[in-house]
């Protein structure tokens, strides 16, 4: 399954932060859009069948 909806739900959520005066909601998600592109991209990296404790 693709992971790839949330990098979307996370830049909506940032660009709604922005434009509403949110701006340590803003900061956050894309700290957060940083974490889910790295940890995305070590999913497909490996097939994504490294043991993480998630459900995909």
């Amino acid at each position: 399954m693709s992971h790839d909806w949330i990098i979307d739900v996370l830049a909506d959520l940032r660009a709604y932060a922005e434009q509403n005066g949110l701006p340590k909601i803003a900061e956050k998600t894309e700290e957060l859009l940083c974490i889910a592109r790295d940890e995305i991209a070590g999913d497909l990296a490996d097939g994504g069948n490294a043991p993480s404790g998630r459900m995909n």
